[in-house]
């Protein structure tokens, strides 16, 4: 027997965005009393919600949506529990997730931060620490993910990236209400100001998009759902990320499943 595990934050004009990107819009354009159908319109970008974000989203030729194999976005793979290392502006890397699962090369790789929590329809639910304050990639993941051959990641926060390696840390705001500045100050306070720059240099700026995509190595951000469900951390299981088929798309909502066997 299999059992089913949705790992998708749901998605609606709450849901919160990702910063300089329009938000999510939807309205009613028939409604059954006057046209015998209810139906409805969306204008969004892409990157919101549990999406899948392709190499076309950062190489002007990279592979979009409707490319991306099959059996890429369904196969074996292990949901990681960082949960306990996890704070404000924490930066996983190779060694938390290979101490607490059995990774193997190709697999679908979920990373449960426990961040999800934070998201709008989280149970304690905080879009400023959810947008600011997220973990992110270590630099050394960047290595540690291509020898892997690990084709698609995910993570339960807004971007794979260290907001350090962000907008979110270098500019966002910057002259006006200076989230930047904060963020800035308190990764300071936590790594010192030395360790700061080693960790994430002007050169890392988008780190995992801009080095991992042109290794057709793509990421699911916002993953949230049951991903916090007891039986299945730190366990090998089936995995699914399913996007719609878009023709062209740099990115996509997505349905991402975890099939446990019982």
């Amino acid at each position: 027997m299999v059992k089913l595990f949705d790992l998708s934050q749901p998605l609606n004009q709450d849901a919160p965005f990702w910063p300089y990107y329009p938000p999510f819009e939807v309205k009613y354009i028939k409604r059954k009393p006057e046209h015998g159908v209810n139906a409805q319109y969306i204008m969004t970008s892409n990157h919101i919600g549990t999406h899948l974000d392709a190499p076309r989203h950062f190489k002007t030729n990279g592979m979009t949506i409707d490319e991306i194999p099959l059996d890429w976005l369904y196969r074996d793979g292990v949901i990681v529990d960082l949960t306990d290392e996890m704070d404000d502006l924490a930066a996983y890397t190779p060694g938390m997730i290979e101490e607490r699962a059995d990774v193997q090369k190709g697999d679908i790789l979920i990373l449960h931060t426990g961040w999800h929590k934070y998201a709008q329809f989280g149970d304690e639910a905080d879009e400023e620490r959810y947008i600011h304050l997220h973990p992110g990639a270590h630099p050394d993941m960047v290595d540690w993910l291509i020898e892997k051959e690990i084709q698609i990641w995910g993570v339960d926060a807004v971007s794979t990236d260290h907001p350090m390696d962000l907008p979110i840390g270098r500019f966002l705001g910057k002259g006006t209400f200076g989230h930047c500045d904060r963020v800035r100050a308190k990764a300071i306070e936590k790594f010192g100001e030395e360790k700061v720059e080693e960790l994430f240099p002007e050169e890392d700026y988008q780190l995992t998009h801009n080095k991992l995509f042109p290794h057709d190595i793509m990421h699911v951000e916002n993953l949230g759902g049951e991903i916090s469900a007891p039986e299945i951390q730190n366990k090998r299981m089936k995995i699914g990320v399913f996007p719609w088929k878009f023709k062209g798309g740099e990115a996509a909502f997505a349905r991402v499943v975890a099939f446990l066997e019982e």
